[in-house]
């Protein structure tokens, strides 16, 4: 009898506990798949500064280069920022250059020096939702279509021989997602792009438990299903058609993308994943030591030559 009453006992602790736990599973599944949707589409970001601006026109104005501060407005009425630097002596392209998540354009500002020093116009928009532009990030969705503006900007403000994109992270992402529309660009150089936006985010539920994918396409699926549904509800916007590698499918463009192999942030499957879905026009570069967003500080001189020797590649397909 004792015996018995003790298995009951202990019977009702275990079924307490596992609905405990499954309560806890479904309302941190719920609250933290909608908070996790909500910070998805309002990243933080610093606002460009005036100090930041003048400091960069005062470094134009050093170096003979034409700067101006842009401002348009996209087809749904939001408002656009970007710094475009033209040399003296330039040669005849211009390069748009796209940052990652949480970042201004200021993020790209390096890569814009160098660049309009070796002669090229520098086109450094703030992504939608980033920096001193409106609305909200969609990693591509509306993005896409902001890009084609800012190409439109070049062309009826410059004359150009050629205009190629640079897109980091987020920003590598947004411009492939580009150019299903946008047949204009000459090549593009994509690095630590990611695969689509519901890849990226299993690749994120695993780094704080410091695991693979694995773990957000298993145990942490429903909070990412919740996440995609709230944004979708909340906003209309439709997360699953963030894909990178679903825009590349039959494109023509030439494509670099470049992946650090110790990136943990976007794991270099991603490039792979877009890169299977056009072998025509895609050429991936590795590079070994290179963390996320890398590869210049861990190959500085192979990534110049990289730049100009991958798209030849490309091009002789």
């Amino acid at each position: 009898m004792v015996l018995a009453t003790q298995k009951s006992a202990l019977h009702r602790i275990l079924r307490a506990l596992f609905y405990t736990l499954a309560i806890l599973y479904l309302a941190g599944t719920v609250i933290g798949g909608a908070g996790l949707g909500w910070i998805a589409v309002h990243p933080f970001s610093h606002p460009v500064t005036p100090r930041e601006t003048h400091n960069a026109e005062a470094w134009a104005r050093e170096n003979s280069v034409n700067f101006r501060n842009v401002t348009l407005t996209a087809p749904d009425g939001t408002a656009l920022h970007a710094w475009y630097m033209r040399p003296s002596q330039a040669n005849g392209n211009a390069i748009i250059l796209l940052h990652g998540v949480s970042d201004n354009l200021l993020g790209m500002y390096g890569f814009g020096k160098w660049l309009v020093e070796n002669h090229y116009a520098v086109l450094m928009p703030d992504a939608r939702g980033h920096g001193n532009s409106g609305g909200m990030a969609s990693y591509g969705i509306r993005e896409a279509d902001d890009i084609h503006v800012w190409v439109d900007w070049i062309e009826a403000n410059d004359s150009t021989r050629c205009v190629y994109g640079l897109g980091e992270s987020m920003g590598a992402g947004e411009l492939l997602q580009a150019l299903p529309r946008e047949h204009r660009f000459c090549a593009v150089v994509a690095e630590s792009p990611f695969a689509s936006f519901r890849e990226v985010a299993y690749a994120r539920m695993g780094q704080p438990f410091h695991l693979g994918p694995w773990v957000g396409r298993t145990f942490f699926r429903p909070t990412v299903d919740v996440g995609f549904l709230f944004v979708r509800l909340k906003y209309g916007l439709n997360m699953e058609e963030a894909s990178p590698e679903q825009a590349v499918v039959g494109l023509k463009t030439p494509v670099l993308l470049i992946h650090g192999l110790d990136d943990t942030n976007i794991p270099p499957y991603h490039s792979d994943s877009i890169q299977a879905k056009n072998l025509t026009s895609v050429v991936v570069w590795k590079v070994p030591g290179a963390a996320h967003t890398g590869a210049h500080a861990a190959a500085p001189r192979s990534s110049t030559e990289e730049f100009s020797s991958g798209s030849r590649r490309i091009r002789r397909r």
